[in-house]
């Protein structure tokens, strides 16, 4: 099986995430090949071929020229599977590029199984396992799914495409977003809520223990969209990724999405009832407790 692998480059560097799609790529056992619209100063350490792009030329963004530069790689490699990153781009360009060969496209994927994507479902409180009955799969990898075992090497074969500064788009320029509130990342200590706090006067709790270890609190995207903590305090992919030295996770089950915001925190505590919660295998201390009668003993206990 080969993958042609689509990177992501921002202002000349390459993203980090990019080697998410190398490492979906070893999980399935497919030859990679990667394609990226970027410059050659800033190339990912990847030891296959690679077809770059300048983004000088073709624009960093301009879902038209992108389109068609990676339709041509297509042509020429003949892939049974594309991976894109589930970011704004991958968003993008991957349905644009399903449609054009007429392949069928999975979203979001989280896990591999025997050759089938598993995705997200019920607001990923459960999890479905999808096939492609397609000769060619477009997919798009939610962040933090896929981690290399080792750190990338190695230098990649380059091939130059041709570029047009071509298509009705014109980009402009990157505007950096208006932060507000608190800054999670840069707290050493942040203390999350999840749903299982069960209701949101017990954030009050959590708030309180953030105070007593010197920290901040946060939250998880449940007890964001449900109103009970604003935007600004959520942990995950489509909130702030943060890397305290303590991570205390209160009530949170461990989705994908959350831990893409948290993986890197030195030492992670969590606390649930349930001791199979997938926060578990990521925890260095896992707390089986009622968080309502734990959190306030623990808290007392701080304070004193």
């Amino acid at each position: 099986m080969k993958a042609i692998l689509v990177a992501e480059s921002r202002q000349g560097t390459l993203l980090p995430g990019s080697y998410e799609t190398l490492a979906f790529a070893e999980k399935i056992v497919a030859e990679p090949v990667m394609f990226l619209v970027g410059s050659q100063a800033s190339l990912p350490a990847f030891p296959g071929r690679l077809y770059l792009a300048d983004a000088d030329v073709a624009g960093e963004y301009n879902p038209e020229e992108h389109l068609r530069l990676l339709q041509e790689v297509v042509a020429k490699e003949a892939p049974q599977i594309i991976v894109f990153l589930h970011s704004s781009y991958g968003w993008d360009l991957a349905p644009r590029l399903a449609f054009a060969l007429g392949a069928g496209q999975v979203s979001e994927v989280v896990d591999c199984q025997e050759g089938a994507m598993v995705v997200p479902a019920c607001n990923s409180k459960l999890r479905r396992v999808v096939r492609s009955s397609g000769d060619v799969t477009v997919v798009t990898l939610q962040a933090g799914a896929f981690s290399l075992a080792n750190e990338p090497g190695g230098s990649p074969q380059v091939e130059l495409l041709e570029s047009r500064h071509d298509g009705q788009v014109e980009f402009l320029a990157y505007e950096a977003g208006e932060l507000g509130g608190v800054d999670l990342s840069k707290a050493e200590i942040v203390v999350s809520a999840g749903r299982g706090i069960g209701k949101p006067e017990n954030l009050a709790m959590v708030e309180a223990l953030a105070k007593a270890l010197g920290g901040e609190y946060g939250a998880s995207r449940p007890v964001v969209d449900a109103g009970w903590a604003e935007h600004t305090r959520q942990v995950g992919s489509t909130g702030q990724t943060v890397s305290p030295k303590l991570y205390v996770a209160c009530g949170i089950s461990g989705a994908i999405q959350h831990l893409a915001g948290m993986k890197k925190s030195e030492f992670v505590v969590a606390i649930n009832t349930d001791r199979d919660a997938p926060i578990g295998e990521v925890a260095d201390v896992l707390v089986v407790a009622d968080l309502k009668q734990f959190l306030p003993a623990l808290t007392a206990r701080l304070s004193a």
